[in-house]
């Protein structure tokens, strides 16, 4: 652009006097210059030489003109691809937004599962912790068997026909278990199954409430005697209609369901012979 725009200006000048001389000879202007002339080998000459003229400015005008045109064609060209930079440097300024809310993202991510990891293994501790207390004190219960007026039967002759305690899809089960994404293991002494919340919790068997408090690990928990050294725990309610030393029946309610530690609707059921916790799913009915 430079280039043809010095070009254009270096030619001006002489292109704008050249046809200053023109505009004044007029349109007769050549025909004079003929009729001026006497002799007619100078009337070939000159003819000769106003055709060379008439074409010298008649290309230096052209070739102006196209100056003219290809400076106004690199204007263009040059507005339509810094049209075309501008929508660039724009897409490439949102990339590189959009890049750094995605580290940042990624950074809070890394964050959030760090955090979550200390608190799974802060949880799997708290929960060990919990689940030793409630061994222990189970095996502080009594464990005598229920007054001589009731009539209560054996809980072992039941294994494989006792009622759930509640409807709902068993979440996690007895024994150990491991968390895939943070790589702990726990061992679990009974069944977590889900639940809606407020749903009644029924007693399994007949037997007498040892328990009936709040526990820390299981929230409000009943405990139910069935004599021999049989007992069934349940965790995790919401509310508890059984009291200690009451007695219930099979299929009786003992509370409501309420959540578990994790914030889900859940209820905790387990379920120890001999004093000794066994898998429930066993001792329950098939489904």
């Amino acid at each position: 652009m430079a280039s043809l725009d010095e070009a254009i200006q270096a030619a001006r000048p002489a292109l704008q006097a050249r046809l200053v001389d023109v505009y004044k000879l007029g349109r007769p202007g050549y025909a004079r210059v003929l009729l001026g002339v006497s002799d007619l080998r100078e009337i070939g000459r000159a003819t000769r030489m106003l055709s060379a003229l008439a074409q010298f400015d008649q290309r230096h005008v052209q070739e102006f003109t196209a100056s003219i045109a290809r400076l106004a064609a690199a204007k263009t060209a040059i507005e339509q691809q810094s049209v075309r930079l501008r929508g660039l440097q724009a897409d490439a300024r949102k990339a590189a937004d959009l890049a750094t809310r995605a580290a940042a993202a990624r950074e809070a991510l890394v964050h959030r599962i760090d955090a979550r990891r200390d608190l799974n293994a802060q949880m799997v501790g708290e929960l060990e912790v919990a689940t030793l207390r409630l061994q222990l004190a189970v095996q502080a219960l009594p464990g005598t068997s229920p007054a001589p007026e009731q009539v209560v039967l054996p809980l072992k002759p039941f294994r494989g026909a006792l009622d759930w305690p509640l409807n709902g899809r068993v979440l996690s089960r007895f024994g150990e278990r491991r968390n895939p994404r943070f790589g702990t293991t726990t061992t679990q002494n009974g069944l977590e199954i889900e639940s809606a919340d407020g749903s009644p919790v029924l007693s399994v068997h007949d037997g007498t409430v040892a328990f009936a408090d709040v526990f820390a690990g299981f929230g409000q928990l009943v405990i139910v005697d069935h004599g021999g050294l049989a007992f069934s725990l349940y965790g995790y309610l919401g509310s508890m209609t059984a009291t200690k030393g009451m007695h219930v029946s099979h299929g009786q309610v003992i509370g409501t369901a309420g959540r578990a530690p994790a914030g889900h609707s859940a209820v905790y059921f387990e379920l120890r012979i001999d004093g000794m916790p066994v898998d429930p799913l066993q001792w329950l009915k098939e489904r």
